[in-house]
């Protein structure tokens, strides 16, 4: 241990004196813990490189009062991690001086963990604990605040935290005084989430040091937060067998037969499903998740059911890999339409599609241009199916479908206009006020009596003809155009 000014080795009271010097004035039994910190933090530093720092007064300066000083610039919230805790700082200090507070000492490297085990058994210290793990976005660990002096970036520390700070919870960050671009791109990032409210620059006192505390407030709520309060509500449903008779229902929704009896269809994907709780809330039946991971986000409808699966469940039901809740909603039965009704003005889309994909795809597409209806011809895949769920980006909710008869049974008298790779030149032609738009099946293509009337998108004769699907969508868009 290096040598105090004149001679004198540092002891408790050299301690108390700078802490005093700095406005910090402990009780003797306080200082007394923190001076035992100090010492074992000397003993074990050669082992371990625990620190840098050696000088005595650097020390209590740069580790002790840095890590105190938190606790005097705003009222700390309780539970609080300290998140990288390392060799306890800023954690330890700071329940020394707070011993109220309850704090977590977050380390996931063994030889720190030891270290800091050895400190508590000795200081004595209650309502200190040890979380021995990385801290990521999936770790639940209940706080009301979290405190770090790591290097790393604030956005990124805000991204690890999501499963454990509380809403209204506080996430406080000691940096040094270069950190706006953080605080900028955590702002960009999370400014849904969090918001900034406090930005405290201060010196560390009879020093140079120039350090900031930024503290983040968390505005939505964790996924323990969610749980309980979902649980509470009872809308939560365990399902772990096969046998299950809602599991057996849903498993049923990946096909067409079983779409059509339950009025009832599975939305996949992050932005889908997100759409779906925004935008038609009142046809969302329930959220199925992989276990009890990712709840139904604040915000969903009320009555939103959630169903935790048994991961092979869920599993078999994550037609598309993604790993991400589904969400269960209900459809309306597609009304039917005779060709003796006529048609509405403007564009209206036959649809014989027999590929699920193929179906969202074009049902996208004519929502996209303002076609006044989309007639799902009998030959054509269901429009719920979650391939054309998927195809249509959500579009299919918002169509205006019916349900038709079989593209044999069209009547030649309807005013159809035909698309065929034999017809003529769609740019030449002049729509009429209001008419049916008429793609061929996949493969065989129109019936022979619709081909006379045809028309064609031109293109390049190096590509023999277009799919079905882009060759109605660019109809779609000359007629569009056209209404210009």
């Amino acid at each position: 241990m290096p040598p105090h000014r004149h001679g004198a080795e540092p002891d408790a009271a050299q301690l108390s004196k700078i802490l005093h010097a700095s406005g910090i004035s402990l009780p003797p039994a306080q200082t007394g813990q923190l001076w035992k910190y100090h010492q074992l933090l000397r003993q074990y530093n050669k082992e371990l490189n625990l620190t840098r720092i050696s000088n005595f007064q650097s020390m209590v300066r740069k580790l002790y009062i840095d890590s105190i000083m938190p606790g005097r610039i705003i009222d700390l919230p309780s539970p609080l991690i300290d998140l990288g805790s390392g060799a306890g700082m800023p954690g330890i200090p700071l329940k020394i001086a707070n011993p109220k507070i309850e704090i977590i000492l977050a380390e996931s490297r063994r030889n720190r963990v030891e270290f800091i085990e050895t400190v508590l058994g000795q200081l004595g210290l209650k309502k200190i604990s040890i979380l021995g793990h990385s801290v990521n976005a999936s770790t639940e660990a209940p706080v009301n605040g979290i405190i770090t002096r790591a290097v790393q970036t604030i956005r990124k520390t805000l991204e690890r935290i999501v499963g454990s700070l509380a809403k209204g919870g506080l996430a406080i960050f000691m940096k040094g005084p270069q950190c706006q671009e953080e605080i900028e791109e955590a702002i960009e990032r999370f400014g849904s989430r969090f918001r900034l409210i406090g930005d405290h620059h201060y010196r560390l006192p009879n020093s140079s040091d120039q350090r900031r505390l930024v503290v983040f407030q968390r505005l939505d709520s964790p996924p323990w937060a969610r749980k309980a309060e979902l649980a509470k509500e009872n809308l939560v449903r365990i399902i772990e067998s096969e046998n299950n008779e809602t599991y057996r229902n849903l498993k049923k929704l990946l096909a067409p037969r079983g779409i059509r009896k339950q009025l009832q269809a599975l939305v996949f994907g992050q932005k889908q499903v997100s759409e779906m709780l925004v935008g038609l809330p009142e046809k969302c039946a329930a959220w199925i998740s992989r276990a009890d991971r990712n709840p139904p986000p604040e915000g969903s409808p009320a009555h939103l059911m959630w169903y935790q699966l048994a991961p092979p469940l869920y599993e078999t039901l994550d037609l598309f890999g993604t790993s991400y809740p589904i969400v269960l909603v209900k459809i309306d039965e597609v009304p039917k339409w005779t060709p003796s009704e006529g048609l509405s003005a403007g564009c209206t889309l036959f649809v014989p599609f027999q590929d699920p994909e193929n179906v969202g795809a074009v049902i996208r597409s004519a929502v996209a241009f303002g076609a006044a209806g989309i007639v799902m011809l009998a030959e054509a895949a269901n429009p719920f199916h979650p391939k054309s769920v998927r195809a249509s980006g959500g579009a299919v909710f918002r169509a205006n479908l019916l349900e038709g008869p079989s593209i044999r049974d069209l009547p030649e008298d309807l005013p159809v206009v035909p698309l065929s790779n034999e017809g003529k030149k769609i740019s030449d032609f002049k729509f009429p006020e209001k008419f049916g738009l008429l793609p061929g099946l996949e493969g065989p293509g129109l019936p022979d009596r619709f081909r006379k009337t045809a028309l064609s998108i031109p293109i390049s004769r190096r590509v023999e003809s277009l799919n079905a699907v882009v060759a109605t969508a660019v109809a779609l868009f000359v007629w569009a155009q056209s209404q210009d």
